[in-house]
């Protein structure tokens, strides 16, 4: 990384913030979020300096950075095809952008909340709402050619744990991905999607005695050096 400030860009409550710190000593660690709430939290992790409330689709740097990284944070954010390039061209000089994307969208978890919803109430549900990645070529092409570019892609294993009523899967997705997709509906209607998004999870991610899933989650990374 080059020599100015490390940035965690969606910090949210500040779970990165000490290990950023330990990696980058002598370098200023600036925490960005939307959310006053998660900032609050923040203030109280490890290794953040200053703490910035704004929008990650505007928010600009005092002075170019030595290293933003944004971990499971851009894929919440539109048009990438603008964002990804206007992060690298803030660095400076020997600074590294270094993301991590959820890629899940086409995996049943994920997949099967827009199409039950479109199914049983079409039209309704604005999937621009939910958070979207971009094919990974478009990532390469988009990046390389602004410096040295590395991506890869890993399927991490979680053991969901029984969490009250319903399926593992459909507690992890509901406050995350499906949550725009919910937020749409009447209650009554979120009830009827719920019922039909439970049934075709119970058949995609089999639930074992213990009430627990196991369930395959992929994220791509990505690192671009000036």
């Amino acid at each position: 990384m080059g020599g100015g400030d490390v940035i965690d860009l969606g910090c949210g409550s500040g779970a990165m913030g000490g290990a950023l710190a330990a990696r980058a000593p002598g370098h200023r660690v600036i925490g960005v979020d939307s959310s006053p709430a998660m900032l609050e939290k923040a203030r109280h992790a490890a290794g953040y300096d200053t703490l910035q409330q704004a929008d990650i689709s505007d928010w600009y740097p005092l002075r170019a950075p030595g290293l933003v990284f944004a971990n499971a944070s851009l894929h919440w954010i539109g048009d990438h095809a603008t964002l990804m390039p206007r992060l690298a061209e803030m660095l400076g000089q020997g600074g590294t952008l270094a993301v991590q994307l959820p890629n899940q969208n086409n995996a049943p978890s994920h997949r099967v909340w827009l199409s039950l919803a479109e199914e049983y109430f079409p039209g309704r549900v604005d999937r621009a709402g939910t958070p979207a990645i971009l094919p990974p070529v478009t990532y390469e092409e988009l990046l390389s050619p602004l410096g040295a570019f590395r991506m890869w892609e890993t399927e991490y294993y979680q053991r969901l744990s029984a969490e009250g009523d319903g399926h593992p899967v459909r507690r992890f997705t509901e406050s995350t991905f499906a949550r725009p997709v919910l937020e749409a509906l009447a209650p009554d209607e979120r009830a009827q999607l719920i019922e039909a998004y439970e049934a075709a999870m119970a058949r995609a991610y089999p639930v074992r005695a213990d009430g627990s899933v196991l369930f395959p989650f992929r994220r791509l990374f990505f690192t671009l050096s000036r």
